[in-house]
C-alpha cells in the first residue's frame, strides 16, 4: 500500500479515508495480517491521527478490522453466522454444545432487568454466566437472571456453586412450559467483564441481545447476551438447528 494523498471530496474526510482503507484491505492485506501503526498510516494518507482513528473505529464496527491485545490492529476474517432464534434454542441451556456455563451466583438484577422480572427493589435473583465458543474463539458472553420463584424445586444443597449449579438452574427452567420468547437487539459497548471473556478491549462495539422468557404471561427469566460485533452476524429464523457458518465473501464486503 503506497502513499496516497486524499483529495477534497464532499463527504467527511474520515469517511473517505474509511473507503480508501476498505479497498486497501481487499487488495493489499490478508486475513489476520497486522496493519502498520497509527503514526505510519496517518503519514501515508496525510491525515491527522484523530481522523485515522475515526476511520479505523468505523471499519472495526463493520467487522473489517479487529484490535487485539498485544498484537495490534489486524484484518478480520469473515463474520460467522450465529442463529439466535430457533425452536431448539428456546430455553437457555437447550443447546449445551453451543454454550458453556461458567458460573452461578445470586445478586440484585439491574433496574431495567428487575422491571422485566417484576422483582422487588434489591431482591436477589439467580445469575448464570455462560460463554459461547466457535472455532476456538469466544464469540458471545451471556448473563441470565432467574428469580427464585421460577425454579422453586432447585435444591440449595446439591451443586451449591460453579458451572454445576448453573446447569442445575437451566435444567429447572427447561421444566417450564415456555411461551414464545421476546428478543431485542441493539448496538452497545463491551463492559470490562465481557471484554475480558471475549478477548476484546473495553468499549469495543458489541451486539447486545436481550431475551425475555415468558411462562403463562409472566417473565420467568431474562438473558442479556453480548456478541462480538466484529465477528458475529446474527441470524433469525425457524430452522431446526443452531448453525454457525462462515459468511460468504460478498456478504462480508457488503456488511
Amino acid at each position: 500500500m503506497g502513499t496516497t494523498q486524499l483529495q477534497t471530496v464532499p463527504e467527511s474526510k474520515y469517511w473517505h479515508l474509511r473507503t480508501v482503507l476498505a479497498e486497501a484491505l481487499d487488495s493489499d492485506f490478508a486475513v489476520g495480517e497486522v496493519l502498520p501503526n497509527e503514526r505510519e498510516l496517518a503519514a501515508r494518507f496525510g491525515v491527522a491521527r484523530a481522523t485515522l482513528r475515526q476511520a479505523l473505529e468505523q471499519l472495526e464496527l463493520e467487522g473489517r478490522l479487529q484490535r487485539r491485545r498485544g498484537v495490534g490492529t489486524t484484518v478480520a476474517p469473515p463474520r460467522v453466522g450465529v442463529a439466535v432464534s430457533t425452536p431448539r434454542d428456546e430455553w437457555p441451556g437447550a443447546d449445551e454444545e453451543a454454550w458453556q456455563p461458567l458460573d452461578h451466583g445470586t445478586a440484585a438484577a439491574p433496574a431495567a432487568v428487575a422491571r422485566l422480572l417484576e422483582t422487588g427493589e434489591g431482591e436477589e435473583v439467580h445469575t448464570v454466566r455462560r460463554i459461547r465458543i466457535t472455532n476456538g474463539q469466544s464469540v458471545a458472553a451471556e448473563l441470565i437472571y432467574v428469580p427464585s420463584s421460577s425454579v422453586p424445586e432447585l435444591s440449595a444443597i446439591e451443586a451449591p456453586s460453579g458451572p454445576a449449579r448453573a446447569r442445575a438452574v437451566l435444567r429447572e427452567l427447561q421444566r417450564l412450559a415456555l411461551d414464545a420468547p421476546e428478543r431485542a437487539v441493539e448496538l452497545g459497548s463491551a463492559r470490562a467483564e465481557d471484554a475480558k471473556e471475549l478477548d476484546r478491549l473495553p468499549g469495543a462495539p458489541v451486539l447486545v441481545v436481550t431475551t425475555r422468557y415468558v411462562v403463562a404471561g409472566r417473565t420467568a427469566a431474562v438473558s442479556v447476551a453480548t456478541y462480538r460485533a466484529d465477528t458475529c452476524r446474527l441470524t433469525f429464523g425457524d430452522s431446526g438447528d443452531l448453525e454457525i457458518s462462515e459468511a460468504p465473501e460478498e456478504t462480508r464486503q457488503a456488511s
